[in-house]
C-alpha cells in the first residue's frame, strides 16, 4: 500500500522470531540514525520482547552516531509529547499496539511528534533492503542516557487542560490491560480529582487479564468493577494507549462512534465552528454533531497519520480546525498534540461529564442519533480487482474514491477498500435503519461472490 513494502498504517508489526527479530530492528534503527542526525527518544510498550527489540534499535542508532535517549515503559502519545516538546531529531516506539502479545514492532516519529509520513518510510524502506547505513567511524558513534522520569511531564501536561478539581467526587474504574496506561491514566485523572479504581494495572506483557485490544468480550470484568463502583464510566486502553474506549454508568460498552461524538460535541461547543477531521470510515453521526455547532467535516483515508497530517496541513493554511480523530477510539486534539491520545481521552471523558452537571453518562449518549453499522471483511486473492469490481457495479450512483469507494445514499453509505496489510477487502456500511443497511450490504455482497 502507497508504494510501502514492510511499514504498515501504523508502523511494521510481526511475530517474534519469525518476522520480527533484533536483526531486522537493529536495521530499522540504523536506517532511522542514518536519516535523522540528533538525538533520538527511545520508548516502548509492556511487551516480553520489548527490552530485547529496544536493545536492538538502539545499537542500530547508536552505530550511526546519534545519541539516543531511552525513556523506558510508557504510552506512545507520552513518547510522542516528549519528542515534540524537547525537540528531540525523532524517535521510535517498540510497540504491536493492539495485537497479541507474540507480536511486537517498531512505529517511527517525527520531530514534531506526528508519525513518519508514508514518503519518508519509503526512503527508510529504501536505506534498509539496500543496507545503505552511514556508520560512524570508532570515536564518532552515539553515547546513550535514560530518562524513565520523563513521563511526568506528558501527565502534566494532559491534567493542564483542565481546571484544578474539574473531577470532584467522580468515580471512575481504568483498565490500562497490563500495558503502559498503567503508569498514566490512573494518575492523571486522580490528578482530576477523580477517585480512582483499576483493574489489569500491573505491568505485564503476558497480558494475563485480557488481550491488548479492548473488546466487549474482554471488557467484562470492567463492567462489572463501574456497576460495582457506582463509578461515572470506565476506560480502557489498547497495548500502546494511543486509543480509549469506555464503558458508561450501567456497564454498557460505548461503540467508539459514540464516544468520538461525545467528545466532538463538547469540544466543537467550546471552539464555536471549524473543522473536524476523520477518515471517511467514521461514522454520519460525527457529520450530525459537527452540523449542530456550525462546524464542518474534512474526510482523509483512513489512518491516524493521515488525520493528523491533514490537520495540521489545514491549520497552516489559516483554517481553523476543533477536532480530528477515528471511529476507533483515536482521537486527536489539536491544541495539545498530533496524534491519537488515549490518555487526553480519558481526562477529556471527566470533563465531558462535569459539564453535564452530574447527568449520568448512559442517559447522555442515548441521546445522541442511533446509526445501524455493519463491518465485514473478506479473504480475497486480489483485493484491488475486488474493489474495481463493486465500483463498476455502483458505477451510477454517487462514488468517493478518498480511500477505496465510498458509495454515498441519502439514507446509507458504504466503504469497500482493500486491507492495508493483509490480501482481504474491507467493507463498512451504515443508515440509521438497520434494514437498509442489511439490504446495502446484500448488494455489494452480490458483486463479491461474482468475482
Amino acid at each position: 500500500m502507497n508504494g510501502k513494502r514492510m511499514f504498515g498504517t501504523n508502523g511494521v508489526r510481526g511475530v517474534i522470531g519469525e518476522m520480527m527479530t533484533p536483526d531486522l530492528v537493529l536495521k530499522i534503527g540504523a536506517a532511522l540514525g542514518s536519516m535523522r542526525k540528533g538525538t533520538i527518544a527511545v520508548g516502548r510498550d509492556t511487551r516480553t520482547s520489548g527490552e530485547a527489540l529496544a536493545h536492538a534499535l538502539k545499537a542500530g542508532l547508536l552505530m550511526t552516531g546519534c545519541d539516543v535517549v531511552d525513556v523506558g515503559i510508557l504510552p506512545t502519545p507520552a513518547l510522542q509529547y516528549i519528542i515534540k516538546t524537547n525537540r528531540f531529531a525523532g524517535g521510535a516506539m517498540i510497540t504491536a499496539s493492539h495485537n497479541p502479545p507474540e507480536y511486537n514492532g517498531v512505529k517511527i516519529v517525527e520531530a514534531d511528534g506526528t508519525e513518519m509520513s508514508d514518503d519518508e518510510i519509503i526512503k527508510l524502506e529504501d536505506r534498509f533492503f539496500a543496507g545503505e547505513f552511514n556508520v560512524a567511524p570508532w570515536d564518532g558513534v552515539g553515547a546513550e542516557a535514560t530518562a524513565p522520569d520523563r513521563i511526568e511531564e506528558y501527565i502534566q501536561a494532559v491534567v493542564g487542560h483542565f481546571p484544578a478539581g474539574i473531577g470532584k467526587g467522580m468515580t471512575v474504574v481504568v483498565d490500562p490491560g497490563s500495558g503502559p496506561a498503567a503508569l498514566t491514566t490512573p494518575i492523571i485523572l486522580s490528578r482530576m480529582g477523580c477517585r480512582v479504581h483499576t483493574i489489569n494495572a500491573r505491568l505485564d506483557g503476558t497480558f494475563p487479564g485480557r488481550m491488548p485490544e479492548p473488546t466487549p468480550e474482554g471488557l467484562q470484568p470492567l463492567s462489572e468493577m463501574v456497576i460495582a463502583t457506582g463509578a461515572a464510566f470506565g476506560v480502557a486502553h489498547d497495548g500502546d494507549a494511543d486509543r480509549a474506549v469506555f464503558v458508561d454508568t450501567i456497564g454498557r460498552y460505548i461503540e467508539e462512534n459514540y464516544e468520538f461524538g461525545l467528545i466532538e460535541d463538547y469540544v466543537c461547543a467550546r471552539n464555536g465552528g471549524g473543522l473536524v477531521v476523520t477518515p471517511v470510515a467514521t461514522s454520519r453521526l460525527i457529520r450530525d454533531i459537527a452540523e449542530r455547532h456550525g462546524c464542518t467535516v474534512d474526510y482523509t483515508p483512513v489512518g491516524s497519520i493521515y488525520v493528523a497530517r491533514r490537520m495540521i496541513e489545514l491549520m497552516g493554511r489559516g483554517e481553523k480546525v476543533s477536532f480530528g480523530g477515528e471511529g476507533n477510539g483515536g482521537l486527536i486534539y489539536a491544541d495539545h498534540q498530533f496524534c491519537r491520545d488515549g490518555g487526553m481521552t480519558a481526562a477529556m471523558m471527566v470533563a465531558v461529564l462535569a459539564s453535564h452537571n452530574g447527568r449520568k453518562l448512559s442517559e447522555i449518549l442515548d441521546e445522541l442519533p442511533a446509526y445501524h453499522l455493519i463491518k465485514e471483511k473478506h479473504h480475497a486473492p486480489d483485493p484491488s480487482a475486488l474493489v474495481r469490481a463493486v465500483e463498476e457495479a455502483f458505477s451510477g450512483e454517487t462514488i468517493e474514491k478518498i480511500d477505496g469507494i465510498k458509495i454515498v445514499r441519502d439514507n446509507a453509505w458504504a466503504l469497500v477498500r482493500a486491507s492495508g496489510t493483509e490480501p482481504m477487502i474491507r467493507i463498512m456500511i451504515e443508515a440509521k435503519d438497520q434494514g437498509v443497511a442489511n439490504a446495502m450490504y446484500q448488494e455489494i455482497m452480490r458483486v463479491v461472490r461474482q468475482v
